[in-house]
């Protein structure tokens, strides 16, 4: 599956470590968050206004804190999506990705008050700086009727668009219920076919009556074949460990529509660490448990995507960064023309990261 691809290209291989699941291909995080922990928060990376984060997990959210955790549950890379904590300034996770590029890259957090030129251009900007991912939080757009202005219109169309010609996912977090935005999701399905968009945390669809309701609706975009679904936080979705409702009535469902490579694997770091017995280390081996019986999904769901015939669209992403970096400009290159690089150019990129 295409976003599966797009992010793990962007890891440098590595072994295993041996104490982690019995696994021969990678595992990739693809949801968790940093920030920056109370000393670099005053020195260096201010929080947001009215975002601090909470008290208990202040000083558990660094960098450093990510990769001893990462390094004991034998994860080999992840997706760092830009905390609410550091709202708009993307300088934290930047620093994260220059310090481990070979272990982390980020998704940036989209700004709706942005125009659609500001918008684009700063999605582009760090698009070379190691972003892979746009995440869109609905709640960010100005409120509207009972509900908020559409992420399928104006900047967030813009930005959705370009979205594909980049090869980027979009992720969604509809932390108040996937029913409240399916209109609009299926509006940027339909606006932009190429871009693949993600659902976080299985679209926030929680064992209740509204909720089981959505997952119904969740299940019918299936019929997308550019949908991915994250299988992380199952702690949101009102179950507790070991989590015996969430497999059977959601992940066994999602796994049957959608197929494993259009499900990815995320832990939520570092709420997942209030999470007992679980906590991290626990909630890679859980998750992985669920398919022990079928390599191949368990491989796609954990982190790797199936080889497909042809060139990877990964080297394309990859070649392209490279060569855009070199550039210092998005405008200096045509990336419809840059889809036609030779295969040499290309794998020597990707030997290089």
């Amino acid at each position: 599956m295409r976003v599966s691809r797009i992010l793990l290209a962007t890891f440098v291989s590595s072994k295993i470590s041996s104490k982690a699941l019995a696994m021969t291909t990678k595992i990739i995080d693809s949801h968790l968050h940093v920030w920056a922990n109370s000393q670099e928060a005053k020195s260096k990376y201010p929080y947001a206004n009215g975002h601090d984060p909470p008290e208990s997990l202040a000083e558990c959210a660094s960098k450093s804190a990510l990769l001893e955790k990462m390094t004991l549950a034998g994860v080999d890379g992840s997706l760092i999506v830009q905390p609410i904590n550091h709202k708009f300034d993307h300088s934290y996770v930047t620093s994260a990705i220059e310090e481990h590029p070979d272990r982390f890259k980020g998704m940036l957090l989209h700004d709706p008050n942005l125009s659609s030129e500001e918008a684009v251009s700063q999605l582009e900007n760090l698009a070379l700086k190691g972003f892979v991912g746009v995440r869109f939080n609905p709640y960010l757009w100005p409120a509207k009727g009972d509900g908020w202005e559409r992420m399928s219109e104006g900047a967030g169309a813009a930005v959705y668009k370009r979205c594909a010609e980049l090869h980027m996912p979009v992720g969604v977090m509809c932390f108040k219920g996937l029913q409240l935005h399916l209109d609009d999701i299926v509006g940027l399905i339909k606006a932009s076919p190429e871009t693949t968009l993600v659902l976080d945390h299985f679209g926030f669809t929680s064992f209740s009556e509204e909720g089981n309701a959505a997952f119904r609706e969740l299940l019918k975009l299936a019929e997308y074949p550019q949908v991915v679904v994250k299988i992380s936080a199952l702690f949101r979705l009102n179950d507790s460990s070991p989590y015996d409702k969430v497999k059977s009535e959601r992940f066994e469902p999602l796994l049957k529509w959608f197929g494993a490579d259009r499900l990815m694997f995320g832990t939520d770091f570092p709420f997942v660490l209030e999470q007992e017995p679980e906590k991290y280390e626990g909630m890679v081996q859980l998750v992985s448990s669920w398919l022990e019986d079928d390599d191949s999904a368990r491989t796609a769901v954990m982190g790797k995507t199936a080889e497909v015939s042809g060139t990877s669209c990964l080297e394309h992403v990859i070649a392209t960064f490279f060569l855009l970096r070199s550039s210092n400009s998005f405008h200096k290159l045509s990336l419809a023309n840059s889809a036609c690089l030779d295969h040499g150019v290309r794998a020597k990129a990707l030997t290089n990261i």
